[in-house]
Formats: structure tokens, sequence, C-alpha cells
């Protein structure tokens, strides 16, 4: 089963694709996108290329879990999907996932390797493979 990973920023929009059997994903190259909107026929042409089952979305909170100013942009982008694209669409906290992707990208190549498009499809990878473990966790009663 595959699955299209979005981590939503309002200059880029990182995409991953993944698939459950090996609970793995990859990034993508990151879509650009003006004030929040992407070029919708890319993300067609992501959809039409990966075929996924669903989409999950990386769902910006602040730490102690409040909406912060992006949330809703985040929250209307996956509405658009699910409507444009008649997929199913899930929202997944996303919190320290650019952090934890900066860790990731500095660790490989330092400061140069520190590029807003890099970040966020990295922060796809890592939206999207939380997902899997946390839906294998619940699946599983680990809880």
């Amino acid at each position: 089963m595959l699955i299209l990973s979005f981590d939503f920023g309002i200059k880029n929009i990182g995409v991953a694709v993944g698939q459950k059997l090996t609970f793995t994903a990859h990034a993508l190259k990151p879509l650009q996108a003006k004030f929040g909107v992407p070029n919708w026929n890319q993300v067609n042409a992501l959809i039409l290329e990966w075929k996924p089952q669903f989409i999950v979305v990386g769902l910006p909170l602040n730490i102690d879990g409040s909406k912060q100013n992006i949330t809703k942009k985040t929250e209307k982008f996956a509405k658009l999907i699910k409507k444009k694209f008649s997929l199913h669409v899930e929202l997944h906290d996303e919190r320290l996932s650019t952090i934890e992707a900066k860790s990731i990208l500095f660790a490989q190549g330092g400061f140069k390797s520190l590029k807003k498009n890099n970040i966020h499809s990295i922060s796809a990878v890592i939206i999207l493979e939380s997902w899997f473990f946390n839906t294998e966790y619940k699946k599983n009663n680990f809880c």
C-alpha cells in the first residue's frame, strides 16, 4: 500500500512516498507554493504517478498541542486534496519534525545541506514514518 505524505508550507511543500509493508518512506522533490497554494497540476501528477491509497498531511501544532497560525491553512490544504482527488486524507501531528529534519540534514552535509526545500521533504518522510509507527502501535494494542 503506497501512501503520499505532505509537509505543508507557505513557500514549499515537502513530499514523501512510503509503503506500509516496510514502514519506510523516502523524500520526493518538494513542490513550490505561492502563499500556501501549490500548482495543483503537480499534485495531480504525483497522484497519477504513485497512485496512493491515501494521503497523510503533517499537522503543525505548538508543543502544548495548541494550534499555530499555519494550522488552519494546513487543514484547508488537506480538505482541498480530499475534494480535488477523492482520496482519504489523514492529518498527523508533526511536532518537532522540522527540527529532526534539520538535524538529519546537518549530520549528512553540514550547513550547506540545510536548504528549505530539502528540509520540507525530509520532514514529510518523518511525518509518514511516524504515522506508520503510530498506526501499527495502535493496531497491535501496545498502548
